[in-house]
């Protein structure tokens, strides 16, 4: 359950036919559709919030159906097919901005790219939960004596597709920031925008950034844990010294692990950054003027979001040092083996006074039940280390006497980290209609068919006139698991 779970937005309603004008009458039925499509995402958002069983699935299936309605309405936009009466304005409620009493703040931000970002990083957020749901489901299976070998290999697949779900959000989140916010920043600039209003953290470079380092840490983490499934159930009887040989390299584990710690930590300070984090003015453009990222910086990246992410860059942080302590005893080096143990378990300790510190007086039950479940964390790791400690000292003490090394000295003899997951890239799905749509590649494919048939100077299309990713697809095609 180390995966943080998200507050899901809500966003008000939005109807296409009150802003889009279908000059040629192509689309009639089209923005009815897009504006049903939307109303569905509403929907799904609002009954999210309001019952205690989620089915983010479902959610992530809704958006996935909306998103083509969306980029159909935008490339139609674009390509003038429809025009706009007024500028669209989209009302959302934020997820990642700090919270006055608990109160997410509900912002209106206008143009079309906006609600795709928002659409998107929705979507990362329902991965995200999804993911963590699926682990709660699986409880600590790996160190249940009476689970059968088919029993657990089944769990370890299911723990495998809640990596891929993380991979999935990195990606979305990714496009996001690398791609999406800029087509929004450019519309701004472009229109002169529309209004003051505060720019949101989600609309932050370096907010979107973070979220796709702390995706690919979560991702890490599990798989990890997957990696040591069957070793975690062969000793289960008795921990501690010798591995079993089911166990995966210590070296490798203490690699992915400082990975991990690097990652989450990075992540920590993006969401720090001053244009993430640090309240700046409301977002004015006029048009022939440039603005800096900084100054579209608005409210803080919530508390409890920071908090999980040092936490779990430390707590990894420790990991490393424990299976770098459990290499050097396999390798017969007890000295430093005790000397990185010893260095895991002071750090421990110091994180439990620091979790227990934490924990605000008006704290909501999900950070309760995250402090709780980080407390029985702790508790385990102060165990296995404590085992792997006492067989490795014993070791030194009677048989091998080596010097145990200096922190200083152990610090260089760490070794860099290694990244053993990827974030899926995502790409704008085929619009539902409109230019770049099926049925518009299946309509200039006949116009060719019909100019070759004729020999008259049809119009000719260029090789990138038809997608190879339009024809035979469709609006969802590659979207589900």
């Amino acid at each position: 359950m180390s995966i943080y779970l998200f507050e899901l937005p809500t966003t008000g309603a939005v109807s296409f036919i009150d802003f889009c004008s279908d000059p040629q009458g192509l689309y009639t039925v089209e923005i009815a559709e897009a504006t049903q499509a939307r109303a569905n995402l509403r929907t799904a958002l609002k009954e999210s919030k309001r019952t205690d069983v989620k089915d983010y699935l479902r959610l992530v299936k809704v958006i996935d159906d909306y998103t083509p309605h969306l980029c159909g309405v935008i490339n139609c936009v674009n390509a003038g097919e429809l025009v706009l009466r007024s500028e669209p304005i989209f009302s959302w409620r934020t997820t990642l901005s700090a919270k006055l009493f608990n109160n997410s703040p509900r912002l209106s931000i206008p143009h079309l790219p906006t609600d795709l970002v928002f659409t998107l990083l929705t979507s990362g957020f329902a991965l995200t939960n999804l993911a963590r749901a699926i682990i709660v489901s699986l409880g600590d299976y790996e160190t249940q004596r009476s689970i059968l070998e088919n029993e657990r290999k089944e769990k370890d697949e299911r723990l495998n597709f809640a990596v891929s779900l993380l991979g999935r959000a990195a990606g979305i989140f990714g496009w996001a920031g690398e791609v999406g916010l800029g087509e929004w920043e450019r519309e701004m600039k472009e229109k002169g925008g529309s209004g003051k209003f505060e720019r949101p953290v989600e609309l932050s470079r370096e907010v979107c950034a973070a979220l796709v380092k702390m995706s690919l840490a979560d991702a890490q983490s599990l798989a990890i844990r997957k990696l040591l499934t069957k070793a975690a159930f062969d000793s289960t009887i008795t921990p501690g010294p010798p591995l079993p040989k089911s166990h995966p390299s210590p070296a490798l584990i203490a690699k992915l692990h400082l990975e991990c710690a690097s990652l989450y930590s990075s992540a920590r300070a993006l969401a720090k950054t001053p244009s993430s984090s640090h309240h700046k003015s409301k977002l004015s453009f006029s048009k022939g003027k440039e603005r800096d990222s900084d100054d579209f910086g608005s409210g803080e990246v919530s508390p409890v979001l920071r908090h999980y992410l040092s936490s779990e860059a430390a707590f990894h942080s420790i990991l490393a040092h424990k299976w770098l302590g459990v290499d050097a005893g396999e390798r017969s080096q007890t000295g430093e083996s005790v000397g990185f143990l010893s260095w895991a378990k002071q750090e421990l300790a110091d994180l439990k006074d620091t979790n227990g510190k934490n924990l605000s007086v008006n704290a909501s039950d999900r950070e309760k039940e995250m402090r709780e479940w980080r407390k029985a964390r702790l508790a385990r790791e102060t165990e296995c280390v404590a085992a792997f400690l006492k067989g490795y000292q014993k070791m030194n003490d009677s048989v091998v006497f080596q010097e145990v090394p200096g922190q200083a000295d152990l610090q260089a003899r760490i070794p860099a980290g290694r990244l053993a997951v990827a974030r899926k890239e995502w790409t704008k799905p085929v619009p539902a209609f409109g230019p770049g749509s099926v049925e518009d590649a299946r309509r200039k494919a006949e116009a060719l068919e019909v100019g070759d048939q004729n020999g008259a100077g049809s119009e000719k299309l260029t090789p990138d006139a038809v997608s190879p990713r339009s024809v035979g697809a469709y609006a969802g095609s590659g979207s589900y698991f």
